[in-house]
């Protein structure tokens, strides 16, 4: 079955979608976009994902090309059409298409286009076994608590990471701290089993999975604080994990050659995989 995709008001198979090449997204990365997970089904915290859209929309200018509920109705048939279970949706709203000029133009129609991608969620061979990460020099520009399309310089991160033989990138800031991984929010477990996670400013993106995690940190009497930390208090954590709606929670094992802990999953780590999908299946139930 070929995938269906959105754009601009209409679903066609994705070999038939096009957009203008003086889109906004494809020659300034000017838009914004957001990724929703799916479990049997249904969408995990979409409605924050919306709310982080709306975020980003506005510190850019950009105004929602839709209202929300014909957002979750073009999501939600999608997820229908393409018989998604388990994985996720992707959406994506530019500025839209104008003759080519740094200056905004005054009046666009944004584009919105959206798909959906199978994933797993639940039983990812990476939160079973961890991954091994590389630091490397935070290079991406000033505001990457807006979720702009503008992922270059992540990229260039975690194919860096691929070619030393290791799965992802944790980026470190001027001052020698790390902000977060190439695609998630970055953690450790100090040995006195802290949770600790960078405190959220203009130098990292508000994960919606983040948000969670610390709320089921509170709720179940799990010690955390937001604040910096290097990367040498990193190595040499109890343990170490990234969270993302593409991936839960994915335990680190080593950083920069070095293993983190026993080199394998921790035990705080698995709990909090356990309590986030947990959540997450049981919001799926009431949906």
């Amino acid at each position: 079955m070929q995938r269906i995709v959105y754009v601009n008001g209409h679903f066609v198979p994705e070999k038939d979608a096009t957009i203008s090449i003086f889109d906004r997204g494809f020659l300034f990365a000017d838009g914004v976009y957001e990724v929703t997970g799916v479990l049997q089904g249904k969408m995990i915290e979409n409605d924050q994902h919306l709310k982080r859209l709306h975020r980003s929309l506005s510190e850019l200018g950009i105004p929602a090309p839709i209202d929300d509920q014909k957002i979750i109705a073009v999501q939600e048939e999608l997820i229908r059409r393409n018989r998604i279970e388990e994985g996720i949706v992707y959406l994506q709203v530019t500025r839209g298409a104008a003759e080519r000029d740094f200056a905004f133009p005054k009046e666009v129609t944004p584009t919105l286009v959206a798909f959906t991608q199978v994933k797993s969620l639940l039983n990812s061979p990476v939160s079973e076994k961890g991954i091994r990460i590389i630091t490397t020099l935070d290079i991406r520009w000033g505001r990457p608590d807006i979720k702009t399309v503008g992922l270059l310089a992540s990229s260039m991160a975690k194919m860096q990471a691929m070619h030393e033989g290791k799965d992802d990138a944790w980026l470190v800031d001027q001052n020698g701290y790390i902000t977060e991984a190439t695609a998630s929010n970055a953690y450790i477990i100090t040995n006195d089993n802290k949770l600790i996670t960078r405190h959220l400013s203009k130098a990292i993106l508000s994960g919606i999975t983040r948000r969670s995690m610390l709320s089921l940190a509170q709720e179940n009497n799990i010690s955390f604080e937001e604040r910096a930390f290097t990367v040498d208090e990193a190595q040499n954590a109890q343990e170490a994990f990234m969270t993302g709606s593409a991936a839960f929670v994915v335990p680190i094992v080593e950083i920069n050659n070095h293993p983190v802990g026993t080199g394998k999953p921790g035990e705080l780590t698995r709990k909090l995989r356990r309590l986030y999908t947990d959540m997450a299946l049981a919001e799926t139930a009431i949906q």
